[in-house]
């Protein structure tokens, strides 16, 4: 099985890599400055992309069974909304255009539903300094339900995803859909290291098509 990872050299890019690395599946590792995706292992191809570039993303994954998007416009950046949402829609036009049906996303906890019609982002607590990229994140996994073509999954990862949580990889982990998922304690956490298992076994063992899901402890 072929792998193609777009941003593969950002927070959650890296660990998706090394989990492949460690299912000892074959990469292409795609990037912007594909100097800074760290490894050099045999079985990755490191390839630098600028993702707006359509038809050079499109020859880059050729020939990959799954893509996997962890695509992410800066949350410095001050025009980050209408960036990740070119951007996005542009990773979905290449993986179209290469042939390529299944289409993995990992976008934001934000979208999540914390009561009925209420999502994460649209709450008065939601942090300000990066609703815009929640907002981006929704609104793309909004665009891409309407994709009838694509065997598409959108991954909302739990609401404590920073490099604070240190779980590490346990390959330990709940599911759910549209709902946040909560330990006894009450919180929604997931380790980096973890989402990439959860995404490659989602790979490996299909259960979600044409939705969303979600993972937590």
């Amino acid at each position: 099985m072929k792998i193609s990872i777009i941003g593969a050299s950002g927070f959650v890019g890296k660990s998706l890599v090394n989990e492949a690395i460690i299912r000892e599946l074959s990469v292409k590792a795609i990037a912007r400055n594909a100097e800074n995706i760290p490894t050099n292992e045999k079985w990755v191809e490191k390839i630098a992309v600028n993702v707006l570039d359509t038809q050079k993303l499109t020859d880059a994954i050729k020939g990959s069974d799954v893509v996997i998007s962890a695509y992410n416009a800066g949350w410095t950046n001050p025009n980050i909304y209408a960036d990740f949402i070119a951007g996005s829609k542009a990773i979905e036009k290449a993986v179209t255009n290469a042939g390529i049906k299944r289409y993995i996303v990992i976008g934001g906890a934000g979208s999540l539903f914390v009561a009925d019609n209420l999502q994460a982002v649209d709450t008065p607590d939601f942090p300000e300094q990066i609703k815009p990229g929640a907002t981006a994140a929704r609104d793309y996994l909004n665009s891409l339900t309407t994709n009838k073509d694509l065997d598409w999954v959108f991954f909302s990862p739990a609401f404590e995803m920073s490099p604070d949580v240190k779980t590490g990889r346990t390959t330990q982990y709940r599911l759910g859909k549209d709902q946040p998922v909560f330990d006894t304690e009450n919180r929604s956490r997931l380790s980096v290291e973890d989402l990439a298992v959860v995404i490659f076994d989602e790979i490996e063992h299909p259960q979600h098509h044409q939705e969303r899901f979600t993972a937590a402890y």
